[in-house]
């Protein structure tokens, strides 16, 4: 067989492009013969590509798309699915919605495979009471680096290091995860509007105690009196008889919208402090000052954004850097902080993001932590930014705080430790089960993974 092309590769922010040679397993067998043919640059998994940085890429060494791995089966009697590595969970969510059931966590992209969602640990707007993704899977299979194809249970402790492992443990070829009970795909969502950040965090922990999902977006361009005003959205899942009544007949059907493409070409600059703040000022005003039960849809509540196919594409060719991070409950003014720099910087953010997490789950190198999350959006340009983003990440690290590594393009190695104070662990598995490096990526090489 002739060697394939190489295939350059970005991270959903569309910064630092690498090579790599891109094969399409079909099935596990393969994959399994993909791992033990890769060469000294190592082999990684790759899913939809919605990691911003790069840790779905892998210079110079071979890179295998999953997403022919893509079947999905759910027990309609016991909501147990069991799906492939390269299913996504937007199709967990079409066969699953139908026969009254839901995924435990959701991102913020239905476009996320499985075996991302396990490898980046994501969470959704109801980690504060359901966890993160690895909580609610029951086993999978693990191919690791000899080629050997495991299965594994939730407590084994390579399966917990695989959790929010950024894909450096083996490649996950399927799982099996518990789904919850739903009775509609609805959503019925309270709307609250804050004047600042200390109004935002208060509505935010009360919606919490009342609520099972709840997510703020926050304005990180305003400052003086109105620091951190934003907007509160909690939900609850709708029952039939929530419903308008042509509705409740089919209340289950689910047919998220396809969403219209973004534009192939943007104008660089088009997002700016100028435009930034136009919009925020436009999006918080349009925003009720408080409206309850208003039924949405599960695609408009959940996934916004995919409501635009390709929106990373806005931010222009140079692309952009999303930063998240979360600090615990009593480091809250960190929150504050963060957001006055932002402000000060006149940082072109739009897509900003509260949220209060609840219990870690056991991977070692797993993000969430009981503590407040914020995520922002903003250009990739300027060295600015850089020193920017260098000073937060130091406001986290010493506060006892980290940031996602699956949102990372650009966090100093020396910080790792600091942040993740297991990694020591971590890196002592992954020495056991890869001794020669097998798997590797752009990230793990920065970050001295």
């Amino acid at each position: 067989m002739s060697d394939p092309a190489r295939t350059v590769l970005t991270g959903w922010g569309r910064t630092a492009p690498t090579s790599a040679t891109v094969l399409r397993p079909r099935d596990g067998d393969q994959v399994a013969d993909m791992v033990r043919r890769a060469g000294p640059r190592g082999v990684l998994a790759r899913g939809l590509g919605r990691s911003y940085g790069d840790a779905a890429q892998d210079a110079g060494g071979t890179v295998l798309d999953l997403t022919a791995l893509d079947t999905v089966g759910v027990d309609a009697e016991t909501g147990l699915a069991a799906c492939g590595g390269g299913a996504s969970l937007g199709q967990v969510m079409q066969a699953a919605i139908p026969l009254g059931w839901f995924p435990p966590v959701l991102p913020g992209t239905r476009h996320v495979t499985v075996g991302g969602a396990l490898a980046t640990d994501v969470h959704g707007k109801n980690h504060h009471r359901s966890g993160s993704f690895a909580s609610h899977v029951r086993s999978m299979t693990l191919v690791g680096a000899d080629g050997e194809a495991r299965r594994l249970e939730s407590a084994d402790p390579l399966s917990q290091a695989t959790a929010g492992g950024m894909g450096l443990t083996g490649i996950v070829t399927d799982l099996v995860m518990s789904l919850r009970p739903v009775e509609s795909s609805f959503m019925q969502v309270d709307t609250t509007r804050a004047p600042d950040l200390d109004a935002l965090m208060a509505q935010l922990e009360a919606a919490d105690a009342a609520h099972p999902y709840t997510v703020a977006w926050v304005d990180c361009l305003t400052g003086g009196r109105r620091l951190g005003r934003g907007i509160v959205y909690a939900g609850d899942h709708a029952a039939p008889a929530d419903l308008p009544e042509p509705e409740r007949a089919a209340a289950l059907r689910f047919e998220p919208p396809t969403g219209l493409p973004a534009p192939t070409w943007t104008p660089a600059g088009l997002l700016n402090p100028h435009t930034a703040a136009a919009f925020n000022e436009a999006w918080f005003r349009k925003a009720p000052r408080d409206r309850r039960q208003q039924l949405q849809t599960i695609s408009t509540f959940f996934h916004p954004l995919d409501g635009v196919r390709g929106w990373n594409r806005l931010y222009g060719h140079a692309g952009f850097v999303q930063y998240q991070l979360v600090v615990p409950f009593a480091e809250g003014g960190v929150v504050r902080k963060v957001i006055e720099r932002l402000s000060s910087a006149r940082a072109a953010t739009v897509l900003a993001v509260l949220k209060r997490l609840g219990a870690s789950s056991p991977g070692p190198l797993s993000f969430p932590m009981p503590g407040w999350t914020l995520t922002v959006d903003m250009p990739a340009r300027g060295r600015d930014l850089a020193r920017l983003l260098d000073g937060l990440d130091q406001l986290v690290a010493d506060a006892g705080g980290r940031v996602y590594l699956a949102k990372d393009a650009r966090l100093r190695p020396e910080l790792v430790a600091e942040m993740y104070p297991r990694v020591g662990e971590w890196l002592e598995l992954r020495s056991r089960v890869d001794p020669h490096g097998c798997f590797v990526s752009d990230l793990a090489r920065r970050l001295g993974l």
